[in-house]
C-alpha cells in the first residue's frame, strides 16, 4: 500500500480544538465539502413532524426510499442498493467482488485502497497527471487495462482533483473492461454539483452494463453526514442479490429513511444549491488564478485544487494561517502523488469564501 501521511481531516474539527484552541462551533470547514447551505428548510420541518418514525423498525426492504432514489435518478427500484453511508456500500461490494488487483485511479479517497486491502487484494495507481491539469488520458487508461486487473475504481468527479470524465468516456472504458471481465467501481459523491450533469452522471449506463456499480451519498449535497444514509445502483442482478443478503438488516434508522423519502424530492433545495455552487465556483476560481502565486486546476464540483508556486511557501503554512482566522482548508500532502505545495477548499457562502480569499491572498502574496 501507498503510505498516507497524517494530517488533518475535514471531520477532525475535535484535534484542530485541542490544538488550537479554537472551540469547534467556530472553525468553518472549507475542507469537508459540505454544501454551503446546509440542511433544507423543507427536510427540518417535515423531518421534525415525523419524529415517531422511531419507535418502529424501518422498512426491512427500504421499498419506498429505494423508489424515492429511484425516482430522483432516473432509475428503477430493482436497480438501489441502501446502506448505512457510501462507506458501507464500498466495504461490502469489495467483500463480494472480492478483486486480487484493483487499479485505481488516483490521487483519490484513501478507503477505496483500504478495503481492497483488507480483502486481501493488491492495488494498483493510474496516476491523474499534473501536466494534463489532472484529467485524464484514456488512451493510457485504456493500455493499462488487462486480464490481469479485476477491479477498476474511479470516482467521477474526482477527489481532490475536481476534474470529471463524460458519460460516453465511461461507456468507453466500460466497453474495454467488459472484453477484459474488469468490473468497474464508480464513485459519484460529487456528481450532482457539476454544471455538466447530464453528459457526466453515468446512472444511465447501469441500464445497459452489468459490470458497473455506481455509489452516492446525502453526505456532501444534501450536507447530512451525520445521518449515514448512502445508496448504490447497478444493473446487475446477481450482485445486488448477494450485497443484500451480506447486508445486516435495517443498517439505516427510520428518520434516515425518511429524510431520504424527503430530501430526494426538494427540487427547490437542489435548484438553489446548483446555482450557489455554479456562480462561487466561477468566481472564486477567477479569483484564485488571477493571484499569480497559485496554479488552480479547473474544477467541476464543489471544491477546487490548487498549487502553491512560491518557493517559500507550503499548504502547512497556509493551514495555520486560515485556521487561526477560524477556517480549515485541506493541505492535500495526505494524498497520493501530491505533496504539501497543492491544497483543497471547497466554495461555501460568498462571505465566507470572499474572508477566506482575503487569508490566502495576505499568506500567499
Amino acid at each position: 500500500m501507498i503510505q498516507h501521511s497524517d494530517h488533518f481531516h475535514g471531520s477532525d474539527l475535535e484535534k484542530i480544538e485541542k490544538i488550537y484552541g479554537i472551540p469547534r462551533e467556530k472553525i468553518v470547514s472549507f475542507s469537508a465539502n459540505v454544501n454551503p447551505l446546509g440542511l433544507s428548510g423543507r427536510l427540518k420541518t417535515e423531518l421534525a413532524e415525523h419524529l415517531d418514525v422511531i419507535t418502529g423498525y424501518p422498512d426491512r426492504e427500504y421499498i419506498s426510499l429505494r423508489r424515492a432514489i429511484a425516482d430522483y435518478c432516473h432509475s428503477e427500484p430493482e436497480h438501489v442498493i441502501v446502506g448505512n453511508g457510501s462507506t458501507e456500500l464500498i466495504s461490502l461490494f469489495i467483500q463480494i467482488a472480492h478483486p486480487g488487483k484493483a487499479l485505481i485511479v488516483g490521487p483519490t479517497y484513501s478507503e477505496y485502497e483500504r478495503e481492497v486491502s483488507l480483502g486481501g487484494g493488491t492495488s494498483l495507481y493510474f496516476p491523474l497527471k499534473e501536466k494534463d491539469d489532472f484529467a485524464l488520458d484514456y488512451d493510457k487508461l485504456i493500455g493499462q487495462l488487462n486480464e490481469s486487473i479485476d477491479l477498476l475504481i474511479m470516482c467521477n468527479p474526482n477527489n481532490p482533483t475536481s476534474t470529471c470524465i463524460s458519460r460516453q468516456t465511461m461507456r468507453s472504458i466500460l466497453d474495454v473492461c467488459k472484453v477484459n471481465d474488469i468490473f468497474v467501481m464508480v464513485d459519484e459523491t460529487y456528481i450532482e454539483f457539476t454544471e455538466d450533469y447530464d453528459n457526466v452522471n453515468c446512472v444511465p449506463l447501469t441500464q445497459y452494463y452489468n459490470n458497473i456499480i455506481i455509489l452516492r451519498g446525502i453526505s456532501k449535497f444534501f450536507a447530512a453526514p451525520g445521518l449515514r444514509l448512502g445508496y448504490a445502483l447497478t444493473g446487475n442482478a446477481d450482485l445486488i442479490k448477494a450485497i443484500n443478503l451480506r447486508k445486516n438488516p435495517w443498517t439505516i434508522n427510520s428518520l434516515a429513511e425518511e429524510a431520504g423519502r424527503i430530501m430526494f424530492s426538494d427540487t427547490d433545495y437542489i435548484d438553489r444549491t446548483k446555482e450557489l455552487i455554479a456562480k462561487e465556483r466561477s468566481r472564486v476560481t477567477g479569483i484564485l488564478s488571477e493571484m499569480g502565486t497559485v496554479r488552480v486546476y479547473r474544477p467541476s464540483a464543489n471544491f477546487v485544487l490548487s498549487r502553491i508556486l512560491k518557493d517559500d511557501l507550503n499548504a502547512d503554512i497556509l493551514f495555520d494561517a486560515c485556521i487561526r482566522e477560524g477556517m480549515m482548508i485541506r493541505n492535500c500532502c495526505t494524498f497520493p502523488f501530491l505533496d504539501n505545495k497543492y491544497f483543497r477548499i471547497c466554495f461555501m457562502s460568498p462571505e465566507m469564501n470572499d474572508k477566506l480569499l482575503a487569508v490566502i491572498q495576505k499568506t500567499l502574496g
